[in-house]
């Protein structure tokens, strides 16, 4: 019974790392969060009013953390079942469930609620632009800057 208690302890140990290290590596998607790389970086600045603003779901991350921090929880969850043989297979069904969890706990962990902004630029052009919600609230009629430097589009007041 201790064997099994030192099993769950260190699982749930990996866990909890797992899913601080998860968490961690989501970037703000936001349009007033900006990566180190954007600092002192020249962006063009255009302004236009809102048309249009819809709710969307910005997918999680999906790297080899969950899946392999899941295998290694499934895997020693596993291996404290059965004996011989029947040990053996519980640590593998163990790891493949646990990588299959595992994913799919990081992807979840990482998913954002985002925003899709359709903006008119003064030129007449529409633009729409996904970002990360922050609680701007855009409203359709207000008007807005719309940042971009090449690689990145943000929309702000």
């Amino acid at each position: 019974m201790v064997k099994m208690t030192i099993f769950r302890s260190t699982g749930l140990a990996v866990v909890a790392a797992a899913s601080l290290v998860m968490a961690g590596c989501a970037s703000g998607l936001g349009g007033g969060t900006y990566e180190r790389a954007e600092a002192r970086r020249a962006m063009t600045v255009q302004y236009g009013s809102v048309e249009a603003v819809r709710r969307v779901q910005i997918e999680g991350t999906k790297t080899p953390v969950g899946p392999v921090a899941g295998a290694a929880v499934g895997g020693i969850a596993g291996s404290g079942v059965g004996g011989g043989r029947g040990r053996g297979i519980a640590t593998v069904l163990g790891a493949v469930a646990g990588g299959v969890a595992g994913a799919a706990i990081e992807e979840g962990v990482t998913r954002r609620t985002g925003v899709e902004v359709t903006v008119r630029l003064s030129n007449g052009q529409l633009l729409a632009v996904v970002q990360e919600d922050g609680g701007e609230n855009f409203r359709p009629g207000e008007r807005v800057r719309v940042l971009r430097d090449g690689a990145t589009t943000r929309v702000s007041r």
